[in-house]
């Protein structure tokens, strides 16, 4: 049995919790101890893509997504294993206890049952709850539309570079489903979970949407999915669906409580309420959105509309440090509301956001730290948070005015304890990063002509987006 006693945000000072058989057995009040801490849920990643370091260190800061997104391709692939530990390890360490992995690029170059079960390994020793969702895509490569004009005005060199990594034959929508299930069978676990992961509706044909849609409903595996993430996807939809995209989801089955939509950025207000009525759950990525240039998504307008919201990192946190607790602050400043109307109140945010996420990422319990919930919880430094120990403050303030990764004294998964005061206790990250580090120098000299065919590319997509908007 595991006792832990602090400031409990919701139950007030000195009050212990004790976890037996992965579940949160008791809760009682005790006398004040020292150091103090503060007990709270666990937080949730609800939208990723485990990787293994920054693409930032590949040169891509700054760039809009869908230049982003290609300048990806200079990253070499990695052994599966150490490039997911290291991407869980800086999650866990921060505060999250539960991570989708929306896995949009194979090491391996292909969806692998094995690849799968090397991820859910690294899961495993860390101790994190992983839900695995492999991307599955049939079009637009390149550009929301053909590639060919983009392809025409590069030089020989580039065109044949770039054609070579883009021209790879999509399998045919029931293949790719068929490799999620059998990435299932491969992995699932008590901590390990999969779910399908369309890339988006601009790389995915209504066929594979449609199948993915009736795989769902047959098998209750939910879906997870980036929708309206930027305005280039945006104007996109408008042009490809006259008669609402939503609209157009809805009608394919798609449109469900298992479905998660990662970003919606761009959706308009009666885009929100549609979603509302569905019980689909948008994931929002604050940081992410604005290091992509992407905007400021209307989740309090979400909020308001009713709709399941669930905050997620994306790979791209404030300052790239996977930092749940700086992002939780971060969503909040952005959408709880202006001067004295508030949209959500921080313990809302709190609560809700997290609660959202567990459904979303296909876990139990609402990650309230109650009796009989999952006993998935992070300790703080209140010493630390109260560095001036002026005069009693309500934690909550120093919780949404300046906690970080910096203050997790220890974070609880299922009532084991995987992280003592920022350090992963199954696996050393440390080592771990350097050793990928060490792979990528080694291996980075083989992506030369891409980088020469770079600039050329980068300049040609920036031209197409800007006198097209994405429409094809």
């Amino acid at each position: 049995m595991t006792v832990l006693t602090g400031w409990h945000l919701a139950g007030g000072e000195n009050v212990a919790l004790e976890f037996k058989d992965g579940v949160i057995s008791r809760l009682s009040k005790v006398e004040p101890a020292s150091p103090r801490r503060l007990l709270m849920p666990g937080l949730v990643n609800a939208h990723d893509h485990a990787r293994a370091l920054s693409p930032t260190s590949f040169g891509g800061a700054g760039k809009p997504l869908e230049s982003w997104l290609l300048r990806l391709m200079v990253m070499p692939g990695a052994d599966p294993y150490l490039a997911a530990a290291a991407a869980f390890g800086r999650a866990a360490r921060a505060g999250c206890v539960s991570i989708m992995a929306h896995y949009t690029r194979w090491h391996g170059g292909q969806i692998s049952p094995d690849e799968a079960q090397a991820v859910a390994r690294a899961a495993h020793d860390i101790g994190v709850r992983v839900t695995f969702s492999p991307a599955l895509r049939d079009m637009n490569p390149l550009v929301y539309g053909a590639s060919e004009p983009i392809l025409a005005k590069l030089p020989d060199f580039a065109r044949r570079e770039i054609e070579q990594i883009i021209n790879r034959p999509s399998l045919p929508a029931m293949e790719q489903i068929a490799l999620v299930d059998a990435c299932a069978a491969a992995a699932e676990g008590p901590l390990f979970t999969v779910q399908y992961g369309l890339a988006g509706v601009q790389w995915c044909s209504d066929a594979l949407m449609k199948d993915v849609a009736e795989a769902s409903a047959r098998t209750g595996r939910r879906v997870h999915i980036h929708l309206l993430e930027t305005q280039y996807q945006r104007a996109y939809a408008d042009k490809t669906y006259p008669n609402g995209m939503l609209k157009h989801l809805d009608e394919i089955g798609l449109l469900s409580p298992r479905l998660s939509l990662a970003h919606c950025v761009y959706a308009r207000p009666d885009e929100l309420e549609t979603i509302a009525r569905s019980g689909a759950t948008i994931v929002t990525n604050a940081s992410s959105n604005l290091h992509l240039r992407s905007g400021i998504a209307p989740i309090g307008r979400a909020f308001q509309c009713g709709c399941s919201v669930a905050t997620g990192i994306d790979a791209s946190a404030l300052d790239e440090d996977d930092d749940a607790l700086r992002e939780l602050r971060v969503g909040h400043f952005l959408h709880g509301g202006w001067g004295f109307d508030e949209v959500i109140s921080r313990a809302d945010f709190l609560s809700k956001t997290v609660a959202a996420g567990r459904r979303a990422n296909g876990i139990s319990g609402n990650g309230a730290l109650e009796i009989a919930e999952p006993a998935d919880c992070i300790v703080l430094d209140l010493d630390k948070l109260d560095r001036d120990a002026l005069m009693p403050v309500d934690p909550l303030d120093y919780l949404f005015a300046r906690a970080s990764a910096a203050h997790v004294a220890a974070v609880y998964v299922a009532g084991r304890q995987i992280v003592q005061d920022r350090k992963v206790l199954g696996v050393d990250i440390d080592a771990i990063e350097a050793e990928l580090r060490a792979h990528y120098r080694r291996t980075l000299p083989e992506k030369a002509t891409f980088l020469a065919a770079w600039p050329a590319l980068e300049g040609a997509v920036a031209a197409h987006y800007r006198d097209r908007l994405g429409c094809c």
